[in-house]
């Protein structure tokens, strides 16, 4: 949350949605949506063709996938996990005071540092 623009963030079990953590705003107002929406968007960018490394069928999408919205940035960086599913950060960003190349930078260096078990 000390990066510049940052208004809230969770991280996601992205099979079932759940919010295993939450800190800040969500975008309104309720945590466990935000976590169920973005979910179904990580699974589709995870599962679909068009999105995978090698676009030959499902696996593990590109790390990250960032939508872009008229006031702000919303950034996932996947992370993988010990265990079945996976999890990824999700990253709510007001796009008037966010600089997105250093959230982006930012998001890949508490990825790296995570410990899951």
């Amino acid at each position: 949350m000390t990066l510049p623009g940052a208004r809230g963030a969770a991280l996601v079990e992205w099979v079932s949605g759940l919010a295993l953590g939450v800190i800040g705003e969500a975008p309104g107002g309720d945590h466990e949506a935000v976590a169920a929406e973005t979910a179904g968007y990580a699974r589709a960018t995870a599962e679909h063709p068009v999105f995978t490394a090698d676009q030959q069928g499902p696996g593990l999408a590109a790390e990250e996938a960032v939508v872009v919205t008229g006031t702000g940035y919303h950034l996932l960086r996947f992370v993988e996990a010990p265990y079945e599913g996976g999890v990824f950060l999700y990253l709510w960003l007001d796009r008037a005071q966010a600089n997105l190349a250093l959230a982006m930078r930012g998001m890949r260096e508490l990825a790296d540092g995570l410990v899951l078990v």
